[in-house]
């Protein structure tokens, strides 16, 4: 045996492994398959570690870092010392993106108040979000390493600031496979204006490209090239189709080379897709009672709340992993005004989805994360003195907030604890990997075994760090 008919073979193996356990598993994915649900192939359904509480996850990416102090984490200690400095014992050792250590404290205006039996205080400019205190937990005491955006978002998705990583969706496709047959099993939705770290946050990384997300646009087709050119028939497309799989097949069969069976596996998902992509985007069935729940006829909140009602119908259809990126939360200026438009358009959908979830008895099983890359700081940021509302606030890794719902987070809570001006942690430290340690073990993964193996050792999307936060879990 050559050197080249080994790495065939290991190859081939690798192959079989990577599709769930053998050929079991791709019988079963192809008997599910059968019924219009499962995907077979290397995206069969497969077992996680141990039993999980949810099997889908919608990550609403608020990219840009919402202020965490005008939203979730109330200071009223902020007005007794607004417009001093604070003392350089305490940011000495603080990195910042734009501003100075000596930046002054900028208090927010926003009112706090109590919401649910569970009483947990939120802000004005989240009337919607608040009507769901009792089904969230909210983390009051999230922390990065990285402050600047892009730094951050990789950390947050990948579990490094290193571009090349999977990311978390392409690790939970990879653990569990899709059961939708014809979507995919991991989609990314977009709205805002701008973007850090684009397709790196949704990247497989050195995962093979079956495990990638899918961007569905906004217009047009819902996927890019979905409809045939003018001439091309469906038939004469399933021949195309049907002459390139034998020739891929055959290549596969000589190599084993994994990206030949994702070829293989994205063609034939992509032919499923035009006539399912077109349906989960056509919206005009749903109820008017939903589309006015989402805001989806509302021109401030149809972007975002057609994203949230999309996530519904696509985990309603299988879909494993559900990102919505919304650009930009990144307030360095004009906080009070940007902050309160961000809120306008995404809130009220937010809240739909969840309650939407609920009233079909889909929360219990779908986790929903909600927050950005880091938080903002208690001190101002000021780049026109000429207009008296400019104030905005710079990067700030140190704390933040985040909140999770459905999917076996515990409701009604909150986990973790800021000083008196939101500056630092006091209570129930969560690092970004114990995020991702803690999503992973609600999907029924032990984040350390998750493991794939890559240039000669075993990766994990938290790389080398990462506990499972328990009090965040029902």
């Amino acid at each position: 045996m050559n050197e080249l008919e080994f790495r065939a073979i290991q190859n081939r193996r690798r192959f079989l492994r990577e599709v769930g356990g053998g050929v079991g598993m791709l019988g079963l994915g192809h008997i599910l398959g059968l019924e219009g649900r499962a995907a077979t192939g290397p995206l069969a359904p497969k077992k996680p570690h141990f039993p999980a509480t949810a099997k889908n996850v919608i990550f609403m990416f608020m990219e840009g870092a919402p202020s965490q102090m005008d939203l979730f984490d109330p200071k009223p200690e902020l007005q007794k010392i607004s417009g001093q400095t604070l003392p350089e014992s305490l940011t000495s050792q603080l990195r910042l993106a734009f501003i100075k250590k000596d930046a002054k404290v900028l208090a927010s205006p926003r009112v706090f108040k109590k919401h649910g039996q569970s009483g947990i205080e939120l802000s004005d400019y989240i009337p919607n979000i608040a009507t769901c205190a009792d089904d969230m937990c909210l983390v009051r005491s999230m922390y990065t390493e990285a402050f600047n955006h892009h730094p951050g978002q990789l950390l947050l998705f990948s579990g490094s600031i290193q571009i090349g990583r999977p990311t978390i969706g392409a690790w939970s496709l990879y653990g569990l496979g899709s059961e939708s047959e014809n979507l995919p099993g991991f989609v990314v939705l977009t709205s805002g204006v701008g973007t850090s770290g684009g397709a790196s946050n949704f990247s497989s990384g050195f995962l093979p490209s079956h495990y990638q997300g899918t961007l569905l646009r906004n217009s047009g087709d819902p996927i890019l090239y979905l409809s045939n050119p003018d001439g091309v028939t469906p038939a004469a497309q399933r021949n195309t189709l049907d002459a390139v799989r034998d020739l891929n097949q055959e290549h596969l069969g000589d190599t084993g080379d994994m990206e030949i069976a994702s070829r293989i596996q994205n063609y034939e998902l992509a032919y499923r897709m035009q006539t399912a992509a077109p349906e989960l985007a056509d919206l005009s069935k749903e109820p008017a009672h939903i589309r006015q729940m989402y805001g989806i006829d509302n021109p401030i909140t149809k972007q975002f709340g057609t994203n949230c009602l999309l996530a519904r119908r696509m985990v309603e259809r299988g879909v494993r992993f559900v990102m919505m990126m919304d650009a930009s939360w990144d307030q360095h200026t004009n906080l009070n005004r940007g902050l309160k438009k961000n809120c306008d358009r995404t809130e009220k959908p937010a809240a739909a989805l969840i309650k939407d979830l609920k009233q079909r008895g889909l929360l219990d099983s779908t986790l929903i994360v909600w927050g950005g890359e880091f938080g903002r700081t208690p001190m101002v940021e000021i780049r026109n003195t000429s207009d008296p509302d400019n104030a905005g606030r710079d990067h700030h890794p140190l704390a933040y907030s985040m909140f999770l719902a459905g999917g076996g987070i515990k409701p009604g809570t909150v986990v973790g604890r800021t000083d008196d001006i939101g500056f630092n942690i006091v209570e129930d430290k969560v690092h970004v990997h114990d995020l991702q340690a803690t999503i992973m073990h609600c999907l029924g993964f032990d984040h350390l075994k998750l493991t794939y193996r890559h240039m000669g050792r075993d990766f994990r999307l938290t790389d080398t760090a990462g506990e499972v936060v328990k009090k965040m879990l029902a």
